[in-house]
């Protein structure tokens, strides 16, 4: 596994990162046995950057990966959690608290839930609207200084909050969506945070499925997908176009299109960290596989043709 530094100011990570959402939301049920083996190969395999958030399954998903890391395998992993995000029983979406307390609060249960002393990268879920960026980050960087957190990240930022929040504390990376059919950072954010040095750590490099076999199939409707624009209707027509021409070039090269999807954005700089959200150790192998694509000048900019510069693919 080759690995990077994220940010400037970040620690080394893997070049792929993991993401656990789906063993515990979103995405329909999951097998908790399978979910650990899979993290457990990921780590064997030199994956050593782990993202989660704690509103995952109202806290499943972190009492999930504290499970994985028993046995000494803490020391292998780089632990990325969100906060924030609030749901009430039924697992609706409340809002997002961000005051110091609040920060302080989430970490305290985050930590007893993962069963760990200290976070490598803890980040706001969201930038709140009531509070401001600066209090947050503050509130974060206190958290550091005491030594229950080695870095500060932020997710789903623009590049206004990001440069605030930069000044109160250096930010290590962004989390964000980017694949190849989803591009928006690329006109502001990502020059801002290649000016500052912050890396990105990019999720929802299918497009939540859409970019797989199994959408030209027919298939990867359920859970989230079911509520989604991007699966539904004319979007869903539109997309699946952009997909079957990426996947003939996926087939001139002897990949699945999905192995396809995630070295186009691992070619789209070093300073970008591709979050792959396996549930099984068969999808983790494919991830992982895409490793050894290396695309040419001429493969990427078809690849690039083919995704339409993001048009077509809806939140």
């Amino acid at each position: 596994m080759l690995s990077t530094r994220l940010g400037a100011a970040g620690p080394n990570v893997s070049a792929l990162g993991l993401g656990a959402m789906g063993m515990s939301d979103f995405y329909g049920p999951a097998d908790e046995t399978e979910s650990i083996a899979t993290i457990h190969a990921a780590l064997e395999a030199g994956v050593t950057l782990i993202d989660t958030g704690d509103f995952y399954g109202m806290g499943h998903n972190e009492m999930l990966i504290g499970d994985a890391l028993k046995g000494g395998r803490r020391d292998k992993a780089i632990l990325s959690i969100k906060f924030g995000a609030q749901r009430g029983p039924d697992g609706a979406w409340l809002g997002y608290a961000a005051d110091p307390n609040a920060v302080k609060t989430a970490l305290s249960y985050t930590l007893k839930r993962l069963r760990v002393d200290y976070i490598d990268i803890y980040r706001p879920a969201r930038v709140s609207p009531l509070v401001p960026i600066e209090d947050t980050i503050g509130a974060i960087a206190d958290l550091v200084r005491q030594g229950y957190v080695r870095h500060i990240g932020l997710s789903e930022a623009g590049a206004d909050s990001i440069r605030r929040a930069h000044k109160v504390h250096p930010i290590v990376d962004l989390q964000i969506e980017y694949a190849i059919i989803t591009r928006g950072l690329e006109r502001e954010i990502l020059p801002t945070l290649r000016e500052l040095g912050i890396g990105v750590t990019a999720y929802g490099v299918l497009s939540r499925g859409l970019i797989s076999e199994s959408a030209l199939a027919g298939g990867s409707k359920g859970g989230f997908r079911a509520h989604s624009p991007r699966f539904q209707g004319e979007n869903l027509d539109k997309n699946l176009a952009l997909v079957r021409a990426l996947k003939e070039i996926a087939d001139s090269k002897g990949v699945s299109v999905a192995q396809l999807a995630i070295a186009w954005v691992r070619s789209r700089g070093p300073d970008i960290v591709p979050l792959i959200g396996a549930r099984k150790r068969a999808r983790l192998a494919e991830a992982l596989g895409a490793m050894d694509v290396a695309l040419s000048p001429g493969a990427h900019r078809r690849c690039g043709a083919a995704g339409g510069c993001g048009w077509g693919a809806l939140p």
